[in-house]
């Protein structure tokens, strides 16, 4: 099951690709206010999370995973005109990286229906805030111009913590000041219930299966306030979305549930 999938079950139970628009023709000479890069609505993306990493995709983004992807990777994605995504996780511990043994274990909950990770208890700012500290420093000393901060919605997941909407609007709005302390755009990470509130805070948003469960009207304000919306399916077909979500302005794909290189874009 997706991690998208299981927050849609959790919460349930408790209750115009590849053209742009704005600054340049591939979306590279856009600036938010702060100047930080910021990624418009409609423009094309690569996302790539497992297996070798195929370089030769014609899209202006590549989304990548930032610990597996050294320097001259994102070097080289630099040197053929495109702008890269470090995808880290910020909601949950993983036992195969290596700050693993950096997380205090009174911080781990329980498992997030993937092999070696659980949720961690997003309520602990203060001891969490250096370790995700030092993975956004990763990414930037690595070049990354933006960060894809993953499982930002454990509040609607059961983590064996009790986590509440507040708790998680106070983690998420930290993780967007340690990216943009650091130059880096950020993304929103499906929340759908929280777009309202933490619009302001991101750059952009990444959305897995909108589509699937009848939510995509939710993600419209990032594209009405003229930021990204990085989208995927995995079980739908290209033409039972795309027309769709082309009128509404977003960047969307189907992938494979391993995040290949493989992309069928609308």
């Amino acid at each position: 099951m997706t991690r998208r999938a299981w927050a849609w079950l959790a919460a349930a139970a408790a209750l115009l690709t590849a053209c742009t628009a704005g600054g340049g023709t591939d979306g590279h000479d856009d600036r938010a206010p702060a100047g930080r890069w910021q990624p418009r609505p409609g423009i094309a993306w690569q996302w790539q999370l497992s297996g070798t990493l195929d370089e030769s995709v014609d899209v202006p983004i590549y989304d990548i995973d930032g610990f597996e992807n050294d320097t001259a990777a994102v070097t080289r994605l630099h040197a053929a005109g495109r702008h890269v995504v470090c995808y880290v996780n910020a909601g949950a511990w993983e036992s195969f990286r290596p700050d693993a043994d950096d997380f205090p274990t009174d911080l781990l909950g329980r498992g997030d229906g993937w092999d070696g990770e659980r949720w961690l208890d997003i309520r602990a700012l203060g001891r969490l805030r250096p370790l995700m500290a030092a993975r956004l420093d990763m990414c930037r000393k690595k070049g990354f111009d933006a960060v894809e901060p993953d499982l930002l919605d454990g509040y609607a997941n059961t983590t064996g913590f009790p986590l509440t909407a507040d708790d998680q609007l106070a983690y998420n709005r930290m993780i967007a000041g340690l990216a943009h302390d650091r130059g880096l755009a950020v993304a929103l990470k499906n929340d759908l219930a929280q777009v309202p509130a933490l619009l302001a805070d991101f750059d952009f948003s990444v959305d897995e299966q909108c589509a699937q469960y009848g939510e995509c009207e939710r993600l419209t304000p990032f594209v009405d306030a003229g930021k990204a919306v990085f989208h995927v399916e995995y079980d739908l077909r290209t033409d039972q979305f795309c027309p769709a979500t082309r009128k509404l302005g977003f960047s969307s794909m189907r992938k494979r549930l391993a995040l290949d290189a493989w992309r069928d874009p609308c």
